[in-house]
């Protein structure tokens, strides 16, 4: 149990958010003050979404709002032109301005389902750093801000340490990057009285010169929180998979697949990811966290469905989870499945398996369907495909013309026969 008296904290700290903060005692008192806290996350705008990584930190300003405080979700509109360095070895291609506006458009419907937006005490907001960062002028930024980094002091952030003992170059650009952090959660200070910069544990370094930024220049107290990077219990880093980022934006990954993605959750992960990625309650998760054997199954389905639920609604869960028992259990096909359509005259010309494979996703190239075909994974109707010249033949598909597609024992799609009315 948390020491601590407030909601927000206590709810924090029992399910596993806190890495570290700036007094903690402080932050505590803030948080059960009579005005709310107003606290902000940044999310760069480098892809055209956000992937299950980025998850912890939109949970957080989710249990920002449910414990009555105010969420900001700062769209780095500006800050993505220079490219965050804390994570990388290597500096980040630039983006033109219109691919970040594409990016920021297509990332901001993701927030609406896990955050209330409005006009009241709790309610959102969104906004987007480059509203300030874009019109600055260098000579009175500097003066304003830069007068408070010391080099001494920059050269020993992780980041600029890494690259230099590896000896990868770390651009002017790059290196300023700190500069216009703090000088965001300065002006959110200012402009919205935000008092809370919450973020992943690498953003450490960042986040307390921002605060130490505010008291610097109007002299104002301010918290920062951070979470823990999160792994998985096989040292993975979360969201990565053999199949690339777990996109949160329905057009770039399937409820289905977002779904499977949960199911397929190490059964070590389990009672930790339901911590953190669900509204579930404690005492419920407890009792999923102690089952044991295939019973553990019954649990892992319980997050696939809570997941999917928050992100893609209750509807879209259920049906994730019938599809999956059609799939697995029943041996048929579920409509929530990648299809590919192939036409009668196609069929009949010659149509390659692996085209069918490709088209549906399951496989990248003809290269990595060979080598599914290598490892015996790669099956058509649950029987193992051993030519990667191979072809269908309409023997494939049953009497509604489907046939099922397989990359080992978790990945599905189907292809149709589409024949001439």
């Amino acid at each position: 149990m948390s020491d601590h008296t407030s909601q927000l904290l206590t709810s924090l700290i029992e399910r596993g958010y806190l890495y570290q903060s700036t007094d903690i005692a402080d932050l505590d008192k803030a948080a059960n003050s009579t005005e709310p806290l107003i606290g902000y996350i940044g999310f760069d705008c480098t892809a055209l979404s956000l992937h299950v990584g980025s998850l912890v930190q939109i949970m957080l300003l989710r249990h920002l709002q449910q414990a009555g405080h105010k969420p900001i979700v700062l769209m780095g509109g500006g800050t993505t032109k220079i490219g965050d360095p804390s994570d990388k070895d290597k500096s980040r291609p630039l983006l033109d301005d219109a691919r970040i506006n594409d990016n920021m458009n297509s990332m901001k419907t993701v927030f609406e389902k896990f955050l209330k937006f409005g006009d009241g005490p709790s309610d959102a907001i969104m906004v987007n750093n480059a509203d300030w960062l874009d019109n600055l002028q260098l000579i009175p930024f500097l003066r304003t801000v830069g007068r408070h980094f010391t080099i001494n002091k920059m050269i020993k952030m992780e980041s600029v340490k890494r690259r230099i003992a590896d000896e990868n170059e770390m651009t002017f650009l790059e290196f300023n990057y700190l500069l216009l952090q703090s000088y965001d959660f300065l002006e959110l200070n200012q402009r919205y009285g935000c008092n809370l910069q919450l973020g992943g544990s690498d953003q450490w370094g960042n986040m307390v010169n921002g605060k130490d930024l505010i008291r610097r220049v109007n002299g104002n107290n301010a918290h920062v929180f951070t979470s823990p990077l999160i792994t998985t219990a096989s040292g993975t880093k979360m969201g990565k998979t053999a199949d690339g980022a777990v996109w949160l934006n329905a057009d770039m990954l399937s409820a289905y697949d977002y779904w499977q993605f949960w199911r397929n959750t190490e059964d070590a992960d389990v009672g930790k990811f339901l911590r953190l990625f669900t509204d579930l309650q404690l005492e419920e998760i407890a009792q999923l966290e102690s089952l044991e054997g295939n019973e553990i199954n019954s649990a892992k389905i319980a997050l696939a469905n809570a997941c999917t639920s928050l992100l893609h609604g209750k509807s879209a869960a259920k049906t994730a989870e019938q599809t999956a028992l059609k799939v697995f259990a029943e041996g048929s096909l579920g409509s929530e499945l990648p299809v590919v359509d192939i036409s009668a005259q196609e069929l009949q010309n010659g149509y390659s398996v692996l085209a069918a494979f490709t088209a549906t996703k399951l496989i990248s190239s003809n290269g990595e369907g060979k080598r599914h075909i290598k490892a015996k994974a790669l099956k058509i109707n649950d029987i193992v495909v051993n030519n990667s010249q191979a072809l269908f033949a309409e023997i494939d598909f049953n009497d509604d013309g489907q046939c099922k597609l397989s990359i080992g024992k978790k990945k599905h799609a189907i292809a149709k026969v589409i024949y001439e009315k």
